[in-house]
Order: structure tokens, then C-alpha cells, then sequence
């Protein structure tokens, strides 16, 4: 008997969602962070996609992730396939397409599993067992999408009707009806009562000449511009960056809208493992395992008298304490906190527009700036100065850079430190100091094997991270 195809996972990760502020922002969002467990949802994704019959993941993200996506599977040990860099975000049919033509280079029979990375799925294994159910009716030309079993009238989510004669319970692909849009709580209650809905996962398996033809049928309007983008990709340090200008013509279109709707070659795979795309901080809470009182309580929060509520702080240095609350989320970052009603918790968004209206940085920004090389955070801003941590990774290095507007004095807490300032270079361990003036080219770098921990002290008329000039990087940055 021939062994069964490969299985190529494509994990889109581009998506930059607000509905977990303060937490989750356009410059971290929430794919990468560790909201229910050590790991984040990406490397959850990551490694649920893994395993007998699976290959290397191909990672569909966006040019300002591309090093957070590169670390974080770096940590937990997995080397991607590929990592795809789009030009800008198009939604989720262009992201599929590009990683099938890419795939279609290296075997255009194998098949593809394409997930998000921020869901949770609380057992790997049976979502496994039911991708590799699923195979064969890929393998013999089905579109199969995942049919999640409703636990209550969601709607935030859109369903699959399954067919007449059709099983929800089925350990197989079942024929496919139709796509329901989101309903209202009315319709959402019916289509729960009757059996025959699932809700739509936005998972599917398919090969990749299946998926290649259906666009052809579909959806020529994203082929013609997504091929060439493909054909134009360039390499830069182990990332396959498709061509920006063909990318400027792809439309902006779901996979859902272009292929699934449309598509007569389709089944759905009821699963019923437990599943959560964790849109929100009632999810959070529901995800994460209250307690008796039907609390949860993360880092440094404690609940007295409290019921039904999540209290939540992202820093070791703010306790947050809550007292009489019902029903309530408190969610405390650095530079930003959440209180909502858990009833209230969808109107995050509105917040978040609020705060763009008014220019406050933290509706994107997250409080650390994460770099290729590590990270900082700022601990002091005034007029004329700013005083930052800065982490660097071992082996790391920042650019050979110089500043227009401010001097900077480096003092190393943890670690060595390679300074490099002019023609002159030295080691500098905890404890010492350094000072850079203004205009003066250099560079800092941790030769050593733990991450290097710095204060930066800057001073100048303006401390803007865009006041860099950049003459040689290692990271290949503008």
C-alpha cells in the first residue's frame, strides 16, 4: 500500500487583532503572546501541526514579525519549512494561495493543512487524528474544512450546515450544505438545536493541486497577481519575501469568500476536541480554567470576595488586587489598563479606536519594542531625556548606527557587553559604563552565551526611535 502524502502545515500568521487589548497590539499581537500557557498561541499552533505524517510548517506572517516568528519557533526547537513575507496584508486568500504555489514547487500532490495561529485547542493529539481522518478525502480531490461542535449560540462565529443525511458526530468528512454568515442570537439558538451546525474554524485540508485549481476556477482575479508575486519572491536571510509590486494588484479577500462559497468539491470534518479562537477576554477567562468562585487570577492579582471575574497584570511590579467584584475583567500592562464588564468584553475595539482618535501610542505600540536582537522598554520619559532597558540576545548585535539629535551613556547590569564607538572597540562587564556623543557611529553587541542587560540614559532635543542612521546591519534593515 503506498504511504499516505505529506502533510504541509501553513500557519497564518499575520493578523494583528485588538479584541485582546491591552494585552494583544498591532506591534505584539496576540498570536505571540502567552495567554493560557508557557508557550504562545503561535508555538501552540506551532506544535500541534506536528508529528507523524506532518512536515515543516510554512509560516505566511508580515515583515514586522518576521524575527518574533523566528524566535519563538527557535525556542521551542522547530525549523520552519519556509517563512513567507507579505508585502502588506491581504486577507487570508492570498496568503493561502502564495504558500500553495510555493509548496506546489516541492510536490504539487502533497497536501496542505492551513490553520490560524492564535486559536486554542486543548488536545493535539485528537486534532491530529482528525486531520489525518481527513486525509484521504483531500487526497481524492476534496475541499475539507473543519467543523467545530458548538458548545452554545456563538455569534461571533460563522457555521457550516451540513447536508441531509449528514452526521455531526461522524468520525469522517461529511457533506457540506452551506456557510452561514454570523447570526443573530435568535438564529444562533436554532442552529444549535438542530444538530446540523457546526461552527466555521477557518481550518482546512486540501492538497495542493486542488487548492491551485480551484483559484484557477474561482478566483482568477487573485491568481494572476499572487503567481506573479510568487514568481518575483526574493530571499533575504532565510525569508521568502514576495514581490511587492505585483502584490500592490491582490485583492483583499478571505479564503471563504474567493474559494469555500463557491466551491462544489467540499466537506467538513465535525471535530469535537475543544476549540477556542480566543476572540476575546470572556474566552480568556473561560479558556484559562476558572476556580471554584469562578475566578481566574494571573501573575500578580489576587481576588477577595470576588465571583466570575479575571484579574490579570503583565508586570511583576503591579499587584492587582480586586475586591467585591462580579462578573468583571481587569487586565493591567505597564502603560495601559482594562476594566470591562465580561458581558462588555467585544467592545474592546471601540477602545482602542478611542484611543487611535486620540493619538495615544498605546492603542498600537505594546509597551516593550521587540527587535531582531532582543528588546527594550522605556522606564523614564522627559523633555530632554529617556532612560531605557535594553535586552540583547547572545550573540546578537544592534546596528552599526549613529544618532542626529541625542548622546546616549550605556551602563551594562547584566552580562558583556561588545561596544563598538569609532575605530575603537572594548568589553564591558556589569557594572561598567560607557559614554556615546552625539553623532558618533557605533555599535553594541552580546558576545556572551546569556541575554545582556543594559540601562540606556539618552539626552538630546529629540529621542525618537527614527532618528537612526544605519550603516551596516546584520539584520539586513533599512
Amino acid at each position: 500500500m503506498p504511504s499516505p502524502p505529506a502533510i504541509h502545515p501553513v500557519i497564518l500568521c499575520g493578523g494583528s487583532g485588538t479584541r485582546l487589548w491591552p494585552l494583544s497590539r498591532q506591534s505584539y499581537p496576540k498570536q505571540f503572546a502567552r495567554l493560557i500557557s508557557d508557550d504562545s498561541l503561535f508555538q501552540a499552533s506551532a506544535r500541534r501541526c506536528n508529528g507523524e505524517g506532518f512536515s515543516a510548517p510554512t509560516i505566511v506572517t508580515g515583515d514586522a514579525f518576521r524575527f518574533i516568528v523566528t524566535e519563538q519557533l527557535a525556542a521551542i526547537e522547530m525549523a520552519p519549512n519556509a517563512i513567507v513575507i507579505e508585502p502588506e496584508g491581504r486577507n487570508t486568500a492570498p496568503a493561502v494561495l502564495a504558500a500553495a504555489l510555493l509548496l506546489a514547487a516541492q510536490d504539487a500532490d502533497a497536501l496542505m493543512l492551513v490553520a490560524p495561529s492564535d486559536h486554542v485547542i486543548a488536545d493535539d493529539a485528537a486534532f491530529r487524528a482528525a486531520v489525518r481522518a481527513a486525509a484521504p478525502a483531500a487526497q481524492a480531490g476534496q475541499l475539507v474544512t473543519f467543523g467545530i461542535h458548538p458548545t452554545g449560540p456563538e455569534t461571533g462565529y460563522g457555521y457550516l450546515q451540513l447536508a441531509p443525511g449528514s452526521s455531526a458526530g461522524a468520525q469522517e468528512p461529511q457533506a457540506l450544505a452551506a456557510f452561514v454568515e454570523k447570526p443573530d442570537l435568535h438564529r444562533a439558538e436554532a442552529m444549535v438545536a438542530d444538530g446540523q451546525h457546526l461552527w466555521n474554524a477557518g481550518i482546512f485540508l486540501m492538497s495542493i493541486r486542488t487548492i491551485v485549481a480551484a483559484f484557477e476556477t474561482y478566483a482568477p482575479e487573485v491568481l494572476s497577481p499572487v503567481a506573479a508575486a510568487v514568481a518575483a519572491a526574493t530571499p533575504d536571510l532565510g525569508f521568502t519575501r514576495l514581490g511587492p509590486e505585483p502584490w500592490t494588484e491582490v485583492p483583499d479577500i478571505s479564503i471563504d469568500y474567493a474559494i469555500m462559497e463557491k466551491a462544489e468539491n467540499l466537506t467538513v470534518m465535525p471535530y469535537s476536541g475543544g476549540w477556542s479562537d480566543l476572540g476575546g477576554w470572556n474566552a480568556v477567562h473561560q479558556e484559562t480554567g476558572p476556580d471554584a468562585d469562578g475566578n481566574v487570577c494571573t501573575g500578580e492579582a489576587t481576588a477577595i470576595d470576588c465571583s466570575g471575574t479575571l484579574l490579570r497584570s503583565e508586570s511583576e511590579s503591579l499587584e492587582l488586587v480586586g475586591i467585591g467584584l462580579e462578573d468583571m475583567i481587569a487586565v493591567a500592562m505597564p502603560d495601559a489598563v482594562l476594566v470591562a464588564k465580561r458581558a462588555e468584553s467585544q467592545r474592546v475595539k471601540e477602545a482602542v479606536a478611542a484611543l487611535k482618535a486620540r493619538g495615544a501610542k498605546q492603542a498600537t505600540q505594546h509597551p516593550r519594542d521587540f527587535r531582531p536582537w532582543g528588546w527594550f522598554e522605556s522606564l523614564v520619559v522627559g523633555d530632554r531625556f529617556q532612560v531605557k532597558r535594553i535586552v540583547v540576545h547572545p550573540g546578537a548585535a544592534l546596528s552599526l548606527q549613529s544618532h542626529v539629535h541625542r548622546a546616549e551613556h550605556w551602563i551594562v547590569v547584566q552580562g558583556t557587553a561588545r561596544v563598538t564607538i569609532g575605530a575603537q572597540e572594548q568589553l564591558l562587564s556589569e557594572n561598567q559604563s560607557v559614554y556615546i556623543p552625539l553623532g558618533e557611529k557605533h555599535r553594541l553587541e552580546n558576545p556572551g552565551k546569556v541575554p545582556m542587560v543594559l540601562i540606556e540614559v539618552q539626552t538630546g532635543t529629540y529621542l525618537g526611535e527614527d532618528d537612526i542612521t544605519r550603516y551596516d546591519d546584520v539584520y539586513a534593515r533599512k
